[in-house]
């Protein structure tokens, strides 16, 4: 953080993952990437499949990691990821909040928000826990140095809170869906390789299985999570 008077201020990644869960997750993509390529009932062009998904992913997220920030001025807040950059005006910003991550094994337990008038959210890289020693002492300070910016106090509005829960129950829903749709790729990966493996002629059907078959399950998951899904708060 730059500034410790006024608005103007910048988050940037000041710590790095803990070492364990790098060494960890290398292991574990080492390992995909490894028994993918020697498995010599394959064909080639199948092989890569898997490494290129894990060279893609390990670029964006060290993209994510190099140029991910957040920056705070008098016109409002800009967040920069790996590719995109966002800004929102504080006249837009109806809300800043620290919600607690449900992952025990994530390096940063509580996260900051951004809430926009319309409900939607966004998340402040490298403004969590893990990168500030007293991430709710620093929110509060951001708020009250911000206030005179955004020309409106910062107070609890109805019909903006009921566009968050709606959201809520909306993202959950996806979050478990998409979850499904996952496990039915692994599915279909699985019978793609046992196709190959035993060459039974059905390998145009199985790799096609692969595009809408995860898709199909993500469309009537998400339809039943949302009909199941009760409105909730967007910080539970």
């Amino acid at each position: 953080m730059d500034g410790d008077i006024g608005v103007e201020r910048e988050y940037r990644r000041r710590r790095k993952a803990s070492r364990g869960r790098v060494v960890a997750l290398w292991i574990v993509m080492g390992n995909c990437v490894l028994q993918t390529i020697l498995h010599n009932g394959i064909p080639v062009p199948y092989r890569l499949l898997m490494p290129a998904l894990i060279a893609v992913l390990s670029v964006w997220a060290f993209l994510a990691a190099r140029r991910g920030l957040t920056s705070v001025g008098a016109d409002g807040i800009t967040v920069r990821g790996a590719f995109l950059v966002r800004r929102r005006a504080w006249h837009d910003i109806y809300d800043l909040r620290v919600e607690r991550l449900n992952n025990k094994n994530a390096d940063a337990r509580l996260w900051t928000w951004l809430y926009g008038n319309d409900g939607r959210r966004l998340r402040l890289p490298n403004v969590d826990d893990w990168q500030l020693p007293d991430i709710r002492a620093e929110i509060d300070t951001l708020r009250t140095t911000a206030a005179q910016h955004r020309g409106m106090a910062w107070e609890l509005r109805p019909e903006v809170e009921d566009l968050i829960g709606l959201r809520a129950v909306r993202r959950k829903a996806r979050e478990r869906a998409a979850v499904g749709a996952l496990l039915v790729l692994f599915t279909a990966i699985g019978y793609l390789v046992w196709t190959v493996s035993v060459d039974d002629g059905h390998r145009l059907f199985a790799a096609l299985l692969l595009l809408w078959a995860p898709l199909a399950a993500y469309a009537l998951l998400v339809t039943f999570f949302r009909l199941r899904s009760s409105r909730t708060p967007a910080h539970a």
